[in-house]
């Protein structure tokens, strides 16, 4: 998969655009200037750097290295600070209780890893810090503009429920909607979206 995702991230064209994601965006009165912020799966920047631009100290990790190079490319460009980090998730040591907001922005883990990668998102932020998730609903094959195109690695609100069972969940809902981010996410889109706050 890092093979993937450095040959998607190595063309010019930023894969899923430079915005930020709508979702993420529409959280703006939650976040304050002067949070710590991890996002992860952050592929080539756009919501990191958003965050960045927001005055948050944001720190990006992603599984490509050429994700890494364009999203330090983009917040150079933005005139925003941002620490990147490169590293697979699944065998990351997960900082504890460091950070006040965490997002993750349609990253999906294979069945086998997503309970655990969720727990440990969960325990990277500090108590009280809020959690910012989008992802495919397991409806998205029907729809195809988007996300990975196997069931196993698309989620439903059961799943996120039970993974974030020890958050106090502030919102949670599956709606259709439309995505138009970079050309590999663009069209009427079943997503997942979940804010909660550790405790």
């Amino acid at each position: 998969m890092k093979d993937f995702w450095d040959s998607r991230y190595a063309e010019d064209e930023y894969a899923y655009g430079t915005h930020p994601n709508e979702f993420l965006v529409a959280q703006r009165a939650r976040l304050e200037a002067g949070q710590t912020a991890l996002s992860i799966g952050d592929g080539e920047g756009r919501n990191g750097v958003w965050l960045a631009a927001q005055g948050l100290d944001v720190t990006t990790v992603d599984y490509s290295q050429e994700g890494i190079n364009k999203a330090r490319r983009l917040a150079a460009e933005r005139g925003v600070r941002l620490t990147t980090l490169c590293a697979d998730l699944t065998e990351w040591d997960w900082p504890t209780n460091a950070f006040d907001v965490a997002v993750a922005i349609f990253v999906h883990f294979s069945p086998e890893h997503r309970t655990a990668m969720h727990h440990a998102l969960l325990r990277a932020l500090k108590p009280g810090g809020l959690l910012i998730l989008e992802a495919y609903h397991k409806d998205q094959l029907d729809y195809g503009t988007g996300g990975p195109p196997s069931l196993e690695m698309l989620y439903t609100r059961e799943d996120l429920e039970g993974d974030f069972a020890e958050a106090e969940i502030l919102g949670l809902e599956h709606r259709v909607r439309e995505v138009h981010e970079g050309r590999h996410h663009h069209g009427t889109s079943s997503v997942l979206q979940l804010l909660a706050r550790k405790p």
